[in-house]
């Protein structure tokens, strides 16, 4: 992955590259101080996907402490781009016994948009599902945000159902093999 020099990636680095990490009880702060970012800048571009306020600091604490997320960081933004990785999603996707990895809350800080963050924390997840052997990766997005749809497909996910939720948005799910 090549990144603009005038941006380039600083993320923590190993030789040969980039790296994704684990959240820590020290990046609580920085993680929803993002989504809440996040929210607001969907918000204002009228895509109906992240309530604003529907993650509390508490509940991103408690994912945190199960290592749910993981993170990249960059030394102009601290954590650069971030994704919670779970192994099965019953919410979502139902009770499906199907070995997956599943990925919520991919968030790109604004300032890092368009030079591959995004991708990056995607290539992780798939990483440590062939590493716990699992043959499916899984996401899942608001129907309403076109956007991030087309990028699911750029990155080589094929829509593979939908799910109503009658209080918020229809979401469309995705999936590739990995």
């Amino acid at each position: 992955m090549t990144a603009p020099s005038s941006r380039s990636l600083l993320v923590v680095t190993v030789p040969g590259g980039q790296r994704v990490e684990p959240a820590m009880s020290g990046d609580v702060v920085a993680l929803h101080r993002l989504r809440r970012q996040l929210e607001d800048w969907l918000h204002d571009k009228g895509v109906r996907q992240w309530p604003r306020g529907e993650v509390s600091q508490d509940e991103i604490a408690a994912q945190v402490s199960r290592q749910e997320w993981h993170l990249a960081r960059h030394s102009e933004v601290g954590v650069a781009a971030a994704m919670r990785m779970l192994w099965s999603d019953p919410d979502f996707w139902g009770e499906d016994s199907t070995p997956a990895v599943y990925v919520h809350g991919l968030m790109v800080d604004r300032a890092m948009a368009g030079l591959g963050m995004g991708a990056l924390m995607l290539d992780r997840a798939a990483e440590v599902g062939r590493d716990r052997s699992v043959g499916v990766f899984r996401l899942d997005c608001a129907e309403s945000n076109s956007a991030l749809r087309s990028y699911c497909r750029k990155q080589g996910f094929h829509e593979s159902g939908r799910c109503d939720f009658d209080d918020l948005f229809s979401v469309t799910l995705f999936e590739k093999e990995i």
